[in-house]
């Protein structure tokens, strides 16, 4: 309630998109919706600065929640229960007095076939993007936090990932005409400045 009552509160002053994805995708029977300010909707195509932005979740890109909702519904509930765990033994690790740690976070970065899929996400992301026309394309659902330029024969596309707010704590923020990609301060992971392709090539090696 506290995010809502913030959103709406942000929704007073300036427009704020609801911008639905699979962990809500209850929500989408009924978007597009609009209360005031504030809009609930499945992608938003918008031009700033004159630059095409096409912003969307991303799970339209993932077979499981397209074709086998069961499947989806059963990764969502594991993973639930894992960021649950982690939340606990964080908590444990903190009156330690030592780091704390996300299990999500470790077990996709020691799995190949997790590894392939965020580059694989990340190129047709960028593929899709280049051939509509866009200079940017927005997206999460993978919680990779990313910004980087990815071209092919067609052309190039500014790439980004707002990551999350669960094993990330992180954010994208526009600030002086520029994007970044924002962490909260009490994050635990670290602040990697590698391209994705290039931290895949060298898990791939090392797995």
């Amino acid at each position: 309630m506290k995010v809502v009552k913030r959103l709406m509160k942000l929704a007073a002053k300036v427009p704020v998109y609801y911008i639905t994805g699979n962990h809500d995708e209850a929500l989408r029977r009924y978007s597009p919706a609009k209360l005031g300010k504030l809009q609930l909707i499945d992608r938003l195509d918008i031009t700033l600065d004159g630059q095409r932005y096409w912003f969307f979740h991303g799970d339209i890109f993932d077979a499981s929640t397209r074709h086998a909702k069961w499947v989806a519904k059963l990764g969502g509930l594991g993973y639930d229960l894992l960021i649950r765990f982690n939340d606990i033994v964080n908590r444990m690790l903190t009156l330690m007095g030592r780091q704390r740690m996300s299990f999500s976070a470790r077990i996709k970065k020691s799995v190949k076939r997790a590894v392939a899929y965020i580059g694989d996400f990340e190129q047709t992301a960028a593929e899709v993007a280049i051939h509509e026309g866009y200079q940017y394309v927005v997206c999460g659902h993978i919680h990779q936090p990313q910004l980087r330029t990815i071209a092919n024969e067609k052309g190039s596309v500014r790439y980004m990932n707002s990551g999350d707010w669960i094993e990330h704590m992180s954010a994208l923020e526009f600030n002086d005409g520029e994007w970044r990609i924002h962490y909260h301060k009490a994050t635990p992971m670290k602040r990697a400045s590698k391209s994705t392709a290039l931290m895949m090539e060298e898990l791939i090696e090392a797995a």
